[in-house]
């Protein structure tokens, strides 16, 4: 039985980036499908590629050439204005550095995606609430950033990612400013999630963290090098 039209797929995307007199091959003729549902690590060393890979997944950045497709519509040919749209309705964001807005409360912070997206202000506090408990922050919801753990304002972060209901959930690093403990309780939550369905691709330098994944891409010197699963 032949699988469904991949969620997100990119066919031999480079990346060259331009300094002064050099050029920069970040990436090089990539090409790359993701199926829906699969959960994905994306390993290499450093300038290795992994990052700017993540990056262009993520509409935060453009290839140079090649082709990129997101459900269906080639990204890879769209206006910034475009690109912004897509960022606010089909994908979700978790960093390494949590990324929350520290003026506002953690109900504050998972409404941001909706509110961008016109959602009314019953519905978007209805959902961003729901996403609250669901990360274990039901206690927490007037709390703004500073009065939060590590943990818990990646589970803000989490829940962020998810208020749009995204085609695909992208971690950089996810657990990589928490202690060993609290990053586990972040991993099962990602476990979570792809249990419930959702597609993730992870960016992580910790073997450990990527063998919860079903997949792991390596990438060296802007090239796959390996895709396998467990």
């Amino acid at each position: 039985m032949p699988l469904p039209p991949p969620i997100a797929e990119v066919q031999e995307i480079s990346k060259v980036y331009i300094m002064g007199t050099f050029e920069v091959h970040a990436l090089r003729d990539v090409s790359l499908a993701f199926q829906a549902g699969e959960y994905v690590a994306i390993m290499g060393p450093s300038g290795s590629g992994k990052s700017t890979f993540l990056n262009l997944l993520g509409c935060l950045d453009t290839p140079t050439s090649g082709m990129y497709y997101l459900g269906g519509e080639d990204v890879s040919i769209m206006t910034d204005d475009e690109l912004s749209a897509i960022r606010s309705k089909r994908l979700g964001f978790i960093f390494q550095s949590y990324n929350l807005i520290q003026q506002l409360t953690v109900v504050e912070n998972i409404e941001v995606p909706l509110y961008y997206q016109g959602w009314s202000e019953g519905d978007s506090f209805d959902r961003a609430v729901e996403l609250a408990e669901r990360v274990g922050l039901g206690d927490r919801l007037d709390h703004r950033p500073t009065e939060l753990s590590g943990g818990q304002s990646q589970r803000v972060a989490i829940a962020r990612a998810m208020a749009n209901d995204p085609l695909i959930v992208l971690a950089d690093e996810p657990t990589g400013n928490l202690d060993s403990r609290t990053g586990m309780e972040i991993l099962e939550l990602l476990d979570e999630l792809s249990s419930l369905g959702k597609t993730i691709v992870m960016v992580t330098h910790d073997q450990h963290v990527a063998d919860r994944a079903s997949r792991r891409v390596r990438f060296g010197d802007g090239r796959i090098v390996d895709d396998s699963g467990r």
